[in-house]
């Protein structure tokens, strides 16, 4: 199976990168099945309904959030009319939507998508990222009750989404770590089977502080004190993420590279 998942999408100017390249893209590679982080896809806070609409109608078939899940106050509500759409695992035990989908892909193949929020370095607490996934995989067992299995990671810590990878390894077939929006150079099949990246980067515009406009940011670093809102950055955007082939029979990748497309970070296709 040919899977493509691509990074925190930021605010319009990811958006439209996702709007304009990604029908081609599952066109041209033949892609069995696709995953957007779309959590900073409004304004770079969260996900609004309108916005959701748009990420699948332009042919993500599974959009994932994160710590900002629910920035946006509708999204409480359409989450749960919206199977397509998947929150932390760990969230909150009273939070709506669910953590975890076994989604139909091409051939009528099945797809699980799940994510989780790391503890190290967030703003607030979360519950322990590893046992949550466990439950979760070791009842969606790959090569068995799906071909394959995708994990977002949505942490700060390099070393935190590491040991998720190296821990799911050989019970899913990707684990990315998504957050950072900092695309990371080491895309890799685990030991046992597992394909992993620590950040797939975002989509949106890198002459940016981490997708935002850099006057603010900057101001705030040198002077310690704000004087207006974070903005999103509204150049040339570029997709970002990761390419995954896997065995249908195991659910084990066999191919895995980062993806960097148009904008200021093009590099070659898959």
């Amino acid at each position: 199976m040919k899977l493509l998942f691509l990074g925190d999408v930021m605010g319009r100017a990811g958006r439209a990168a996702v709007v304009e390249r990604l029908a081609g893209l599952r066109a041209d590679w033949g892609l069995d099945f696709v995953v957007v982080n779309g959590e900073n896809a409004s304004q770079g806070a969260g996900l609004t309904p309108e916005h959701a609409k748009v990420l699948l109608q332009a042919g993500a078939d599974c959009l994932t959030l994160g710590d900002h899940a629910f920035d946006q106050k509708d999204m409480l509500s359409f989450i749960d009319s919206e199977p397509r759409i998947i929150r932390p695992l760990n969230f909150s035990k009273v939070a709506p939507g669910k953590g975890a989908k076994v989604f139909e892909a091409t051939q009528g193949r099945r797809v699980l998508v799940t994510q989780a929020l790391g503890q190290v370095f967030m703003k607030r607490p979360f519950d322990d990222p590893f046992s949550a996934l466990e439950t979760v995989l070791k009842t969606h067992t790959l090569g068995a009750a799906v071909q394959a299995t995708i994990v977002d990671i949505h942490a700060e810590a390099t070393s935190e989404k590491m040991a998720v990878g190296h821990w799911c390894d050989g019970m899913a077939s990707l684990v990315v770590g998504t957050h950072t929006h900092v695309p990371t150079g080491d895309a890799m099949i685990l030991a046992k089977g597992t394909a992993y990246l620590t950040d797939a980067g975002m989509c949106g515009d890198y002459d940016s502080v981490i997708g935002m406009e850099k006057l603010e940011p900057l101001r705030r670093f040198i002077t310690g004190m704000a004087k207006g809102r974070f903005e999103p950055a509204e150049g040339p955007a570029t997709l970002s993420g990761v390419y995954v082939e896997t065995d249908d029979r195991t659910g084990r990748a066999t191919k895995v590279r980062m993806i960097r497309v148009g904008g200021r970070l093009q590099e070659a296709l898959p």
